[in-house]
This record gives C-alpha cells, structure tokens and sequence, in this order.
C-alpha cells in the first residue's frame, strides 16, 4: 500500500494529496515517483552508510536540513555515519531525511519493528511528539497494536488486503469487529456456545469447559472476548460482583514494566506487580480468573 501511494509498484485506483490526483487509473493519471510529495522511511531506515548524519539528512533537501538536525536532537551527531547510530538515532535521521523533502504525506513502513523491546517504548513516544509536531498527514504500516494506539488517530485493520474495520484505537479496544481484530488488540477470545440466560444476561458454554456470562446479547457460536486488565486474579473466587470465575493452573508468569501477565488455563490476566507478589503467584499452582459480565465483548465466529 505504502509503495503504491509512493508509486513505486504498478497499481490501480485513486491517490490525491488533498485536491491533487497522483493516481487516479479512469482518468489515466498515474504520477512518476518524483512527481509525487512523499517522504517515505522505510523499515530498516535505509541510511546511506557511507554519508554522515547531515548528508543523509540533506540528500532529502538542503533547504530545511540544518533546521530538521537541530530540532531532532542530532546536531552532536552530525558527523558520525549511520553504523555508530542506536536504533533510535538512525530512525531520527531518517524522519529528518524524509522531512527535508518538505513532502505533503509521510509514510512509516513499521518504524518501530527494527528496535529491541527496551528501546521500542522510548522510540514510541519519541516518534509520536515528532509526529505530532510536523503535522503531516501520515500513514504507518505495524503489525503491533501498542505502536498504532500510541501513534495514529484512526486505525485501520488489513486482513488478506481487505480493511474490516477502521476506528480510533479505543472504537476498536471497545467494539471489534471480529476475532482478529479482537486478538489484533490484545484481547482474550474464548469460544463457545451462546444462549439467552438469566436477569438479561447472555450464557456462553465455552469450548475449554465452564461456563461464562455476559451482558450484551447474543446466541450461537460467539467468541468471548476479554481484555487481560479487566481480569483479576484470586486463590480462591471471590465474593464480589465480578459474575465469571474460571480456575486454572498458573502456565506462565511475565514481567510487562510495572505490571505483570499472568496466563492462567486459556486466559491471560494483566495484573500490578504489587498484586501478583502479594498472590505469591508461582507455575503450576492454581488460581481463579474473574471478570464482569460487562467487561466482555461477543463477536460472531
């Protein structure tokens, strides 16, 4: 997608920036690359090795380079070559290249994906002030919800080349369109049978065994879906308005910053590091999942 709005593979269709047809395939429009206003960074950043910091930056134009070096904190950088750069370093110096083109549309094929996990939080926050800041319409390509949450304000989910569903991070969080945009988000999806039950409330006889409930109606095979935060963990279930209590064996237990996920039978739980050590939480001991009735989603299978 990026490529052909850049307009380096052949395609059909339409592509304005703003009045502007770069392509547009009835009218037999199809502008060279170099006719289009695009500032494209790619995956790997594609740095030239051999030029410095600045005359990666100027090779994209000299008008604005001196300017975009100062304002992405390289000026002390200026005159080493990409191979001494860290990840986040080399990725302001390619935001800064594809600036200096003074382009109308910025294009991120994963931008985040070539940095280690340590790094990746940081270069996030750090990407979407610049962002921000140019206040270019851009577009970025992520295989990684936590990147398009932090960066975009709409969010488009491709599958097999076909968007089935586009929204805000937190439309998507609240009502996905189906089990892949479900798991695409991080959540749980559980299936099962559903059927009317009782106060309202829909039952649904899960695949894993059990049973749970939900307050938004549906019947037939349904994914459960539930999101790790709305899940808490007990020793023993809890007598509280949380309605779903499903028991299970402690299979993994990993670290995510100040809070841990914790994945117990088939439902990962994200819980604050003060709870699970005060839980002593250990592989292999059995602990009780809960969550409300209205903290689960049912989308058609």
């Amino acid at each position: 997608m990026l490529r052909a709005i850049a307009g380096l593979v052949r395609a059909e269709g339409r592509v304005f920036a703003g009045s502007t047809a770069w392509l547009d395939s009835e009218r037999g429009v199809d502008l060279a690359p170099e006719r289009r206003s695009v500032g494209l960074v790619f995956q790997d950043y594609a740095l030239f090795p051999h030029l410095t910091v600045a005359q990666n930056v100027a090779y994209g134009g000299r008008t604005r380079a001196v300017e975009l070096i100062r304002s992405y904190g390289l000026t002390a950088l200026a005159g080493e070559r990409p191979a001494r750069l860290s990840g986040g370093e080399r990725q302001r110096v390619a935001l800064a290249r594809a600036l200096s083109r003074e382009p109308a549309v910025l294009l991120l094929d994963e931008p985040l994906g070539a940095l280690d996990a340590q790094t990746r939080a940081h270069v996030r926050a750090e990407l979407r002030a610049h962002l921000r800041a140019s206040g270019l319409p851009t577009i970025v390509v992520t295989h990684d919800y936590e990147d398009a949450a932090a960066l975009a304000d709409r969010v488009g989910v491709l599958v097999a080349g076909e968007v089935v569903q586009l929204g805000t991070p937190t439309e998507l969080v609240a009502a996905p369109a189906n089990p892949f945009v479900a798991r695409f988000t991080g959540a749980n999806l559980l299936e099962g049978v559903a059927h009317p039950g009782e106060a309202g409330l829909t039952e649904v006889l899960l695949d894993t065994g059990g049973a749970v409930v939900a307050a938004e109606p549906g019947e037939g095979r349904v994914g459960v879906v539930v999101y790790p935060w709305d899940v808490a963990l007990a020793r023993e279930s809890p007598s509280d308005s949380m309605q779903n209590h499903l028991a299970g064996t402690v299979e993994s237990i990993v670290p995510v910053g100040n809070r841990v996920r914790v994945r117990v039978g088939p439902i990962t739980a994200e819980v604050t590091a003060v709870a699970a050590e005060s839980l002593r939480l250990r592989e292999g001991e059995r602990v009780v999942a809960s969550f409300k009735a209205t903290g689960v989603r049912l989308v058609a299978l």
